[in-house]
């Protein structure tokens, strides 16, 4: 069982009656002759590292290589737990602490899992760790979603890219927002096709963003923007969960996403020569570049 569009994905679903999730993980074991028990261990232990990554940097201080970020998740966290009304709500409050806690661990050699890359890691941690204390969920609900996601990420990666040096931010933070939106309509008791319409949502909302690290370092603006795709990924399945379709299919979307990133100067795709990472400010804030 394999597929390469997400035309095809749904069809499978269809014909076997079966959810994403199940698609991949038969993919996972029939297609490339794993064991379900391996494969669902494998995924166990990638949840295990994602949530201790978007913990982690709640314990303490945590100072990055370049010095850009450090502590941010600990502010946003101690400002809801003083009891302080979150502006965006406790859900959204929680994935967005989450999400740029992990680029701290990143950003300081810590453990994480790129889901798809580094530079994107925090968006799916936090989207699912939040899910999952919000709705008191299970590790083996979210454990399924992530092969929801992985499928999302796969279609993305074997038909566009999710390199920000090849097709900007968008291939990285809008991949990573596709993968949580689709899981977490899944996971909420969405459909394929509707697993497939918040994919397309969050990959148009963040059509043409670009990669401008500050210093060529993982830190700034990366870990807001990994704020923004998660908060994004959230509207998405929140849009696909009450039946609002896409004129665009996901397959188109997911082309015209490779065709804006390859369109996208050289200057701003990960090279810091351009965006904010060449405003005045940049290279002072940077300890590297002292």
């Amino acid at each position: 069982m394999n597929f390469t569009t997400g035309e095809a994905l749904i069809k499978l679903c269809d014909e076997n009656n079966i959810c994403i999730s199940e698609v991949m993980i038969l993919r996972e074991t029939n297609y490339l002759e794993n064991s379900r028990e391996d494969v669902l261990k494998k995924m166990e232990h990638a949840w295990s590292i994602m949530k201790n990554s978007a913990k982690e940097a709640l314990k303490g201080d945590i100072v990055s290589m370049g010095g850009l970020i450090g502590g941010e998740a600990a502010r946003i966290n101690s400002r809801r737990l003083e009891g302080n009304s979150p502006v965006c709500g406790s859900l959204m409050s929680k994935a967005i602490t989450y999400a740029m806690g992990v680029l701290e661990v990143n950003s300081s050699m810590g453990l994480i899992v790129a889901a798809p890359t580094a530079g994107s890691s925090g968006v799916i941690p936090g989207a699912f760790l939040a899910i999952q204390e919000e709705m008191n969920l299970p590790d083996e609900v979210l454990i399924k979603a992530l092969f929801n996601a992985g499928a999302i990420g796969y279609l993305i990666a074997y038909n566009a890219t999710v390199a920000g040096a090849e097709g900007g931010c968008q291939a990285e933070v809008g991949s990573a927002s596709a993968m949580a939106a689709s899981a977490i309509t899944e996971i909420m008791g969405g459909t394929p096709r509707q697993c497939l319409h918040a994919a397309t949502s969050a990959i148009a909302n963040l059509l043409g963003l670009v990669c401008d690290p500050i210093g060529g370092l993982v830190e700034a603006p990366c870990q807001q923007r990994n704020a923004m795709g998660v908060s994004n990924a959230l509207v998405c399945s929140e849009i696909a969960l009450s039946s609002i379709k896409n004129i665009i299919p996901f397959d188109e979307a997911v082309s015209v996403m490779y065709n804006v990133g390859r369109s996208i100067p050289h200057e701003l795709r990960e090279t810091a020569l351009g965006g904010l990472a060449a405003a005045p400010s940049a290279c002072g804030a940077c300890r590297n570049c002292k």
